[in-house]
């Protein structure tokens, strides 16, 4: 038996056929990802980039009831950002309670850490805007 053309219900046309999220959304992804990189430059000069979270946070904040790709993916920039910045703060207190000595040991896993940040961050901008739910690798997940 065949089923008679009036019985088939055609998809929403706002929805995507192939699951990928709406432009907008992966946009706006995108923009939750690359706001860490502007907030490390931002405030990179007078405060060793201590702004890398607050982009991340601001977009999460104002997409994640609309958007629920952005809302994924900004938790996952805020996560990850977050994760740095404990390293940092990590490598930071070894230099501080060994009275310089750490700084062996920190100045090159800061640069090391610093590379990395800057891979994944560029990785996970463009992983977002192909409408990939991209996962940070070694990301402390805080929020849920």
């Amino acid at each position: 038996m065949s089923v008679p053309p009036e019985s088939v219900i055609p998809p929403p046309p706002n929805e995507p056929l192939t699951g990928v999220p709406p432009a907008d959304q992966r946009q706006w992804a995108m923009f939750a990802h690359l706001s860490a990189l502007l907030g490390a430059i931002l405030t990179g000069a007078f405060g060793g980039g201590w702004g890398c979270f607050i982009g991340p946070l601001i977009i999460w904040l104002v997409k994640k009831d609309t958007m629920p790709f952005v809302d994924d993916q900004g938790k996952e920039a805020l996560n990850f950002n977050i994760t740095v910045a404990i390293a940092f703060l990590v490598l930071l207190l070894l230099s501080v309670m060994t009275f310089g000595i750490g700084l062996v040991i920190a100045v090159p896993l800061w640069i090391i850490i610093g590379i990395a940040w800057l891979v994944f961050t560029i990785i996970a901008a463009i992983k977002a805007n192909e409408g990939v739910q991209y996962r940070y690798p070694f990301t402390l997940r805080l929020i849920k």
